[in-house]
């Protein structure tokens, strides 16, 4: 699936013809600069690495990197598949690429919650309930299951732990609005991850 790197600026909403508030995600997305391009005869499929987001400070090697396709190294770097048209080294990929009323897709890390319980977590009943064998302690998890047999806790129960941070895609999410002086995507709906997070939008 051919797509572009952005950046989340956050959500807002919008009325459409008919006056209906709409809530939808404003993007920054791109310019991308293709940093390298996978052919089959050398890397054994076909790909082109886009990077976005200009850095002050790099390493060396992604200095050469950057410096073969004549700009400099870049914050972000992905690779995607699937362009119809043929771009070569060096070439830069705007919000053009997409159009208004088509789907794409949206894949970001989500934001990390940390170390959350069973009623954030997973919707456990909590307060006012008894579920899982617990009466009297709120929030608690309750009865998890072992006795002297199976004498262990299943794999995949249901407990307190790390929630977020982790890569989440939302798909078929509508483009509202392509603004291209100014690189936006206004996509409708929401989008995983905090503000200024990086996000990958594919077709």
């Amino acid at each position: 699936m051919s797509g572009l790197i952005g950046r989340k600026i956050g959500m807002t909403s919008i009325f459409d013809e008919k006056g209906k508030n709409i809530p939808c995600t404003v993007i920054e997305c791109g310019p991308c600069v293709v940093t390298q391009v996978r052919t089959k005869e050398v890397d054994g499929y076909e790909a082109l690495q886009l990077g976005f987001d200009d850095k002050k400070t790099a390493t060396k090697a992604a200095e050469g990197h950057a410096k073969k396709a004549g700009t400099v190294a870049k914050r972000k770097v992905a690779e995607f598949q699937g362009f119809e048209e043929k771009f070569k080294l060096g070439d830069t990929i705007t919000v053009d690429h997409f159009s208004e009323g088509e789907f794409v897709d949206v894949s970001a890390t989500s934001k990390g919650k940390g170390f959350q319980g069973v009623v954030k977590r997973h919707g456990f009943g909590g307060v006012g309930q008894a579920t899982h064998g617990q009466h009297n302690r709120l929030r608690a998890p309750g009865s998890i299951g072992a006795a002297s047999y199976p004498a262990r806790v299943f794999k995949g129960m249901k407990m307190a732990g790390q929630m977020g941070n982790e890569k989440v895609k939302v798909e078929n999410l509508r483009v509202l609005k392509v603004v291209s002086d100014k690189n936006l995507l206004v996509v409708k709906g929401c989008v995983p991850g905090h503000k200024n997070a990086y996000v990958m939008i594919q077709k």
